[in-house]
């Protein structure tokens, strides 16, 4: 099973019940992205096994077998840990990143065909971003503390920001 798919789905049920699709669909909306991607067939068993391990608990069933799960405090307790002993060394896969590397194996006309979208979706993510931080905060209570979703959501918006900026200075550079 994999660790940190078990310390998102601990995160994600440290701020509300859910069920395996729910905490999918979560995932799907705000990590995928940016920090990690799992299929539902993946999420399925690691919930069972941290029922097992007594890291969550099923609080209701419903139709179809549906059941709503809570993080227990043996949970809570592994997610501090977990979060406050990070790898002496990140390592991060990125797909995106490894076509950047082998990029130059291109001619420059079709490094331009696959560096205009990036700099077109980018563009439009982070329109998507932005509207999505505003709408945050203006939901957000008055004087409240600053909310890790927040810090994510900077992270998420300055990280496509930077993509954006990339791709727009490597077609100035393929046109010089």
């Amino acid at each position: 099973m994999s660790e940190a798919l078990r310390h998102a789905l601990l995160g994600s049920l440290s701020h509300e019940r859910a069920s395996g699709y729910e905490l999918a669909r979560r995932l799907e909306r705000t990590l995928w992205r940016y920090a990690w991607h799992a299929q539902y067939s993946q999420i399925r068993p690691e919930l069972d096994q941290m029922a097992i391990d007594g890291l969550i608990t099923v609080v209701a069933t419903g139709a179809r077998r549906r059941r709503t799960y809570s993080i227990t405090r043996a949970g809570q307790a592994e997610l501090h840990r977990w979060l406050r002993n990070p790898p002496a060394k990140f390592v991060a896969r990125s797909e995106f990143v490894l076509r950047l590397f082998l990029m130059s194996t291109l001619d420059p006309a079709d490094a331009r065909t696959l560096l205009a979208p990036i700099a077109d979706e980018s563009a439009q993510e982070l329109e998507r971003l932005r509207a999505a931080v505003v709408s945050a905060e203006a939901l957000a209570d008055a004087g409240a503390p600053l909310s890790f979703d927040r810090l994510a959501a900077e992270f998420s918006l300055r990280s496509v920001q930077a993509i954006h900026d990339w791709a727009m200075w490597a077609l100035a550079e393929l046109d010089r």
